[in-house]
C-alpha cells in the first residue's frame, strides 16, 4: 500500500486530476490495483509520466502509450497506473468497466 500512496502523492504534486484507486485483486489476476488519473492536455499527461519515471517508488516493468500521450499505462506488476487525457478517460471509462472493484480511499 505504501507504493500506491507514493504514486498518488507524485501524481497529486503534479496536479493530476480525479485520482482513483481501485482494488481489482479479487476480480482478475493481471494486477491487484489500478490507479487512474487524468490530465487536461497532452503536455500535462507527458509531465505526469516524466515525473513518475523520475521519482517512481518501485521498479517499472513497462510503459505503453508514450507515442501519443493520450492514454499511458505504467505497469508495476501488482499495480497498473493509467494516466489519461481527459477525453480518453471519458471515452474508455475504466471505472464503469471495473464497477465491481471497490475504491480505495487514499489520504495524502
Amino acid at each position: 500500500m505504501e507504493k500506491i500512496l507514493q504514486i498518488v502523492r507524485i501524481l497529486s504534486q503534479k496536479k493530476a486530476q480525479d485520482i482513483v484507486v481501485l482494488d481489482i485483486s479479487k476480480l482478475t489476476i493481471i494486477a491487484d490495483y489500478f490507479i487512474i488519473c487524468s490530465a487536461s492536455n497532452i503536455q500535462h499527461v507527458k509531465a505526469l509520466v516524466d515525473e513518475i519515471e523520475e521519482k517512481s517508488p518501485a521498479d517499472i516493468l513497462r510503459i505503453e502509450g508514450k507515442e501519443s500521450y493520450r492514454w499511458v499505462v505504467v505497469d508495476y506488476g501488482d499495480v497498473i497506473l493509467h494516466i489519461f487525457h481527459e477525453k480518453e478517460r471519458e471515452f474508455y471509462n475504466l471505472e464503469r468497466l471495473w464497477i465491481d472493484a471497490p475504491k480505495v480511499e487514499i489520504a495524502i
